[in-house]
């Protein structure tokens, strides 16, 4: 049975994942389609809050996914769901972000303002892409500043672009946080925080749903938190080395290269258990750790091996911090 089917809903993010920048990311649409054929439901949450889901799903239908509104679920909405809960019906909400906040606000019946001359009841950031004016930033900090109650649709220090990784709306609320003074901290909704898995539930419907991720402390984390099975490709920000050296919240439930996972058999999962004879054994690969040193041998699929290594390192940490030298065994891997 592959994991499409065990699976009654995926909560699939975006960047890294479905896409990379404008591009759909190989092997995506053809295993997604699939899935949907065989019944399971997709839904496309993203921490990225500056489009709007009728933009999103329009980029989807674009890329071969035949996506609607509906099925996109955006930080955005978490967030200004989380400030509709915290000011009255109308309330003025400063923002320093994009469209996609902008009317996220605009949905839950809230008029978004541009200054902090405006009288605004809150204030909230979300991604705004490389055009997000300084000044807003300089708004958003005396707003702050002057002790209004702040929100953040996701702390993403980093976003994957066509051209590498650039900063995403973290480093934004760092700005903000510095400029008012470094005092106070933003309520957060996006992954991996609460309010991010209630509004993909609410909005969706899963009964079983599995998180779909490139992030460990983003998708996967917040799979941990909402207590659901999750599925870590190998498409976006998380390499190798980065997977055997994540600490518990951090680990998946499954680690496959792409999103053909979906398709095949449930995959092992992370990490496997220990092989008789000591080692972690996964396919024809095995990963032993002696004297300080982890080592793989046999041959197979390289995400097998790291399965197996994943379970040799994890059994030495299970606080996450290990001493274990992976150098040569994650450079073995090729991936």
């Amino acid at each position: 049975m592959p994991l499409a089917e065990r699976h009654d809903t995926a909560l699939l993010d975006l960047d890294g994942v479905v896409y990379v920048g404008g591009a759909a990311v190989e092997h995506a649409v053809p295993s997604l389609l699939a899935a949907a054929r065989g019944g399971m439901r997709l839904a496309y949450v993203t921490n990225n809050a500056a489009r709007t889901p009728e933009v999103v799903a329009a980029h989807l239908a674009e890329l071969g996914l035949p996506a609607v509104p509906g099925e996109v679920v955006t930080s955005a909405q978490a967030v200004a769901r989380l400030v509709s809960e915290a000011v009255p019906p109308g309330a003025r909400v400063l923002y320093a972000g994009a469209e996609g906040l902008r009317s996220a606000l605009a949905e839950r019946g809230l008029v978004p303002v541009e200054s902090a001359d405006e009288e605004p009841l809150a204030v909230v950031q979300g991604y705004g892409g490389p055009d997000l004016p300084w000044g807003r930033l300089v708004e958003a900090s005396v707003a702050v500043g002057r002790g209004l109650p702040w929100f953040a649709s996701n702390t993403d220090l980093t976003i994957p672009t066509p051209r590498g990784i650039g900063p995403g709306n973290g480093a934004a609320v760092e700005v903000v946080r510095i400029g008012s003074g470094g005092r106070r901290e933003p309520v957060v909704a996006g992954k991996p925080q609460p309010p991010m898995h209630r509004e993909s539930v609410i909005r969706t419907g899963a009964r079983t749903p599995l998180v779909v991720g490139d992030r460990l402390d983003t998708d996967i984390e917040g799979a941990h938190n909402g207590g659901v099975d999750s599925l870590l490709v190998l498409t976006g920000v998380t390499d190798a080395a980065a997977l055997v050296a994540a600490e518990p919240r951090h680990r998946p439930t499954y680690v496959t290269a792409d999103l053909r996972g979906l398709l095949a058999p449930i995959p092992a999962p992370v990490p496997v258990p220990a092989a008789e004879g000591g080692g972690y054994r996964c396919g024809g690969m095995r990963a032993v750790v002696d004297g300080g040193v982890a080592s793989l041998d046999g041959t197979g699929d390289p995400v097998d091996g790291l399965r197996a290594l994943c379970g040799a390192v994890w059994e030495t940490a299970p606080d996450g911090r290990h001493a274990v030298d992976v150098r040569e065994a994650v450079a073995a891997l090729g991936l």
